[in-house]
C-alpha cells in the first residue's frame, strides 16, 4: 500500500509549489458532523465573501497523499470561487495511503465507503446554501480524477459536468481482494469495447436515462504512473454513456504540444472534451487549467461579483482614459506557427466584457484558439470574451486574457478594444 501512495509523492509535490492564492476575508473551514460517513472522511469548505445566492457547488478531490487543504492551497478553484461566487467543497481522506476509494464494490455503488461520505457533505452543503442544482460539478487530480468519474457515475443525476486530471474510468481500478490498487489499470492493460465501459456505468443507474453529466479529461502522453491508454478508455466510457461514436466531431490545438478532441458537439460545452498532453507526465496539472475546465462546465458567471475579480493583473503604464485596449504578446513560435496570448486592460471604469478587432498586414491566419470566441474574414478578425473572463477592474490589466496560435510569420498588430 506504501508503494501505492509513493507513485503520487511528486503529484504533490508540485502542487505544493504552485502559485499561492491571495488573501481573503474568507478562510476554508473544516465542517464535522456532517452526515453518514463510513470511512471516517474529513469536509473542508470554500465558501467566498460574495457567494451567490443559489451558488454552484464544484467538488474538488486531492490525489494521493494529499489533502483538502493541500488542494485548497495548491490549485486556483478557491481564487475563482472569489471572482465567481461558487462554493468549493475539498473532501480529504484520512486512511494512511491518503488515495481514494475506487475500488471497493461499496464505493463504486454508492452503498458505502468513500462515494456515500463525499455525497453527505454535498448534502450539508446543498441543505445550508441552496446549491444550484443544475450547476454542481467534481474535479480531481490523480487519484483525485479517478474518484471525480466515480461520483459522475455513481450519482449522475447530481453533477452537470466533470474534468478529471489523470484518471481512469469508472470500475478500471475495481479489486476483489481489498487491496487499493490495481495494477493492469495503471499500466493501461485494461482495454473494454466502448460499450461495457458504457454498461458499467448504466448499470449501477437502473431505470435512469438521463440527462447524463458531460466530462473532460486530461491526459499525458508520458503518463508513467496511470498509463496513457487510460486516457481513451475514458473517452470511450464516456462518449457511449452519452450515446455518440468515439470519431471527434472537433479537434484543435489549442496551444503547443496540447491536442483536443470533442465528441458529441463542436463548442466549449460538448458531451465530452478530451484533452492530450504530448510528451507531459503523470503531473500535467498547471495553473490556469481549472479555468479552461470552468469553462468547459459552462459555469454561468452571467450575474457580477460584488467583489473585484482576483485573477492576476498588472498595473498598466499608460492605459486609456476610458474604455480598453488590447496588447498581442507572441510567446512561443516554431517553424509551422507560434503562439500567442492577449492581455486586455481596462481604462478609468470597469468593463464587464471586450471585443478585439485588428487586421493581418503579413498573411497571418488563426489555426486555433482558447477562452474567446474568434472569426476572421479575410485579414480582419474579430474577438469577444467567452464570459467569465470578460471583466476587468478599472485600470487594471487582465493578463493573457486569452491565446491563440498562428500560422505565417508571428506578428503583434495593433488592436481595438471596444467594452461590450
Amino acid at each position: 500500500m506504501a508503494a501505492a501512495a509513493a507513485v503520487f509523492v511528486a503529484a504533490a509535490a508540485l502542487i505544493a509549489v504552485m502559485i499561492p492564492r491571495p488573501a481573503s476575508a474568507a478562510s476554508l473551514t473544516e465542517i464535522t458532523n456532517f452526515g453518514t460517513n463510513p470511512s471516517n472522511l474529513q469536509m473542508y469548505l470554500y465558501v467566498p465573501d460574495n457567494v451567490d445566492p443559489e451558488p454552484a457547488l464544484v467538488v474538488a478531490i486531492h490525489y494521493c497523499t494529499g489533502s483538502g487543504p493541500a488542494m485548497y492551497s495548491g490549485t486556483e478553484w478557491a481564487q475563482l470561487a472569489d471572482q465567481y461566487g461558487f462554493i468549493v467543497l475539498y473532501p480529504s481522506v484520512t486512511r494512511s495511503s491518503k488515495c481514494w476509494d475506487v475500488s471497493s464494490a461499496a464505493s463504486l455503488a454508492g452503498t458505502g465507503s468513500d462515494s456515500v461520505g463525499v455525497k453527505s457533505m454535498m448534502d450539508w452543503v446543498d441543505a445550508r446554501y441552496n446549491v444550484d442544482p443544475d450547476q454542481v460539478y467534481s474535479t480531481g487530480i490523480s487519484s483525485g480524477a479517478m474518484m471525480t468519474n466515480v461520483m459522475l457515475a455513481v450519482y449522475p443525476e447530481v453533477f452537470a459536468a466533470g474534468a478529471s486530471f489523470s484518471g481512469v474510468p469508472y470500475t478500471c481500478f475495481a479489486t476483489t481482494n481489498g487491496s487499493e490498487w490495481n495494477s493492469e489499470c495503471s499500466g493501461g492493460t485494461i482495454n473494454r469495447t466502448p460499450q461495457q465501459w458504457g454498461d458499467a456505468v448504466r448499470n449501477n443507474n437502473p431505470g435512469y436515462s438521463g440527462p447524463w453529466p458531460r466530462m473532460q479529461i486530461w491526459h499525458g502522453t508520458a503518463d508513467d504512473t496511470l498509463r496513457y491508454p487510460n486516457f481513451q478508455e475514458q473517452i470511450d466510457q464516456w462518449t457511449n454513456v452519452h450515446g455518440t461514436d468515439q470519431t471527434p466531431d472537433y479537434s484543435d490545438v489549442p496551444q503547443a504540444n496540447w491536442n483536443r478532441t470533442r465528441y458529441g458537439g463542436t463548442g466549449a460545452q460538448a458531451a465530452v472534451e478530451a484533452i492530450s498532453l504530448q510528451g507531459t507526465g503523470h503531473n500535467l496539472y498547471s495553473w490556469g487549467m481549472a479555468a479552461k475546465a470552468l469553462e468547459f462546465f459552462g459555469y454561468d458567471t452571467d450575474v457580477d461579483p460584488t467583489t473585484s475579480p482576483t485573477d492576476p493583473v498588472t498595473t498598466p503604464t499608460g492605459g486609456p482614459a476610458g474604455g480598453c485596449s488590447a496588447a498581442i504578446k507572441v510567446v512561443s513560435s516554431w517553424n509551422s506557427g507560434w503562439q500567442a496570448n492577449v492581455d486586455v486592460t481596462a481604462g478609468s471604469a470597469a468593463i464587464s466584457g471586450w471585443r478585439l478587432t485588428w487586421t493581418w498586414t503579413g498573411g497571418q491566419t488563426i489555426s486555433s484558439s482558447w477562452n474567446a470566441t474568434v472569426t476572421s474574414s479575410g485579414t480582419s478578425v474579430t474577438a469577444t470574451d467567452v464570459d467569465w473572463n470578460g471583466a476587468v477592474a478599472a485600470g487594471q490589466t487582465k493578463t493573457s486574457a486569452w491565446g491563440f496560435i498562428g500560422t505565417g510569420s508571428p506578428a503583434t498588430p495593433a488592436v481595438t478594444c471596444t467594452p461590450i
